[in-house]
């Protein structure tokens, strides 16, 4: 039997011009929002705070729509807790952060995954759904306290690998929750001028990447050993 690793380069052609087609569209996609900012997110804040008692489900919505499409999850977190203070803007922070990873995660399924699984070959797709079945769970967890990493481009790329839609978003939730708090405490602080709040939200970020930057390299160990 004919591994499908060996296939010749011709029958991967057509998966790797759609994955590079996708990566290219995020690219373009990221440039627009994160660099050109293109989508003014003060502008969006006015129209969410006019909505008056819905404002925090409305901003759950259109936060989780704006990450989708790249908006820096940072800037989207901070507006929260500048419209709704740091209780309930940590709460929005996350609705909206689960949103996003369950959108992301469904159109990287949509867009890569049968390309992803067809150049990775049937031995080594295997490996990835077992290791997705045992830790897929953590890894989303873990991604989300590294800091510097897009959330949303980091969901897609779960999507791609089959990442379970409930792991996405359990995985979005406790994971997203420390940095959604500083990032929603920074915003209030300058809503409200709190130097305690400020110095919270320092201090809580500092502690994650800490973490996260631990968690990362033993997660790369634990992959690289096959466990």
């Amino acid at each position: 039997m004919v591994d499908s690793e060996d296939t010749p380069p011709v029958s991967r052609r057509p998966h790797i011009v759609r994955l590079a087609l996708f990566a290219a569209a995020l690219g373009v996609l990221f440039y627009l929002v994160a660099v050109q900012r293109v989508i003014d997110v003060e502008y969006v804040r006015e129209l969410v705070a006019a909505t008056g008692p819905l404002a925090p489900l409305t901003y759950v919505v259109v936060s989780a729509l704006l990450g989708a499409v790249l908006v820096p999850g940072p800037l989207l977190a901070a507006g929260s807790g500048f419209l709704f203070g740091p209780l309930v803007g940590t709460f929005v922070t996350l609705g909206a952060a689960m949103g996003t990873a369950v959108m992301a995660a469904l159109a990287g399924r949509r867009a890569g995954r049968d390309s992803a699984r067809a150049l990775l070959g049937p031995s080594r797709a295997e490996r990835i759904d077992v290791l997705v079945q045992r830790r897929g769970l953590w890894a989303v967890v873990g991604q989300r306290f590294v800091p510097g990493i897009s959330d949303a481009l980091a969901s897609y790329t779960f999507g791609a690998f089959g990442v379970p839609i409930w792991q996405m978003a359990v995985g979005s939730l406790i994971g997203s929750a420390p940095r959604a708090f500083s990032y929603t405490a920074a915003g209030a602080a300058i809503g409200e001028f709190s130097a305690p709040l400020a110095i919270a939200a320092v201090t809580v970020w500092c502690a994650t990447a800490v973490i996260g930057a631990f968690a990362a390299h033993r997660g790369w160990r634990a992959w690289r050993s096959g466990r």
